[in-house]
This record gives structure tokens, sequence and C-alpha cells, in this order.
């Protein structure tokens, strides 16, 4: 079977925080842009921070390096603490939409949702799923998959 393929969601604080204002999650906190890793850009960043998304190219160089972590953990396995959410990523173009998912999941604790925050709701679902098992039902969200699609109509490029 294919994997499904979405539109790409554009890395803009804009519409990553409209994003997750139309899945219920409120906006007590924001996405902002990070200048540089330099101290002086870095003070601009308000505080606190509970999530940093990094935007980078996906090179040979990358893949390479990729493919060798992931045989590394398959043959010796990986621990990560049981309070981390993680989910792969089994959908093209899907990439920011699943930050966005980790992010908000694993400072849940710091956010607060609507009531009726389809976010919220998947998050909790898939807590004790896998990785694999949270792939799959992130694939039968239609609630995500509508507001990502929405979502990556919006913004700089989405306009143009």
């Amino acid at each position: 079977m294919q994997s499904q393929r979405w539109l790409p969601l554009e890395a803009n604080p804009e519409v990553m925080n409209q994003f997750l204002k139309q899945l219920g999650v409120c906006s007590t906190w924001q996405f902002v842009d990070v200048y540089g890793m330099e101290p002086e850009l870095l003070g601009m960043v308000p505080r606190p921070v509970c999530a940093v998304l990094l935007l980078f190219p996906v090179t040979e160089k990358y893949e390479l390096f990729r493919a060798e972590e992931e045989a590394k953990i398959k043959a010796h396995g990986q621990d990560v603490e049981s309070s981390v959410y993680f989910m792969t990523q089994t959908i093209r173009n899907a990439c920011g939409t699943i930050g966005l998912i980790h992010a908000v999941a694993n400072n849940k604790d710091k956010l607060t949702f609507e009531s009726d925050s389809a976010l919220k709701k998947f998050i909790e679902e898939s807590l004790l799923m896998n990785p694999e098992e949270r792939a799959k039902f992130l694939e039968k969200d239609e609630s995500i998959r509508v507001t990502h699609e929405s979502s990556a109509q919006e913004g700089q490029i989405g306009r143009a």
C-alpha cells in the first residue's frame, strides 16, 4: 500500500499557531521564529520555552546518517523514557504536523485545551500506543488531516 502524502505545512509561526488553535489548543503559548543560535538572537525569544522545532534541509548526507542511526536502533534497541511521546512519520510531508504533535504532547501539562479539542483527544487516545501505532492512528484521523490541509493553504507560500 502506498503511503499517504499531504501538502507541506509552512514553517511559519502564524500558520503553526493557527493550526493548533483550530485543533483546540488555547493560545497561552505561541510559536515564534528563532533567527539564530547566537546569545543575542536567542535573547529575543520569549521565555519560558517548552519546545523547539527545527527546520533543516534533507540532504544525501542527512539521509545516510538517518539510515545508519535507524540500523543501530534496530540492531541494539533504544531506551526512551515512557513519558516521552513520539510517533513515527508514515505520511509524506507531515513532518511539520508531527513536530507540532510532539511539541504539544510532550508539554500537555503546561497547555490548556478547548473542551472539544481534537488534538487533545488524539493525544489521549494514542497515549498508550507505540510510535508505529500512533502513526497509523494519525493516518485515520480526519480532523487533523483536514486541519493540516487547510493550514497548508495558508501562510506566505499558500497565498502566493
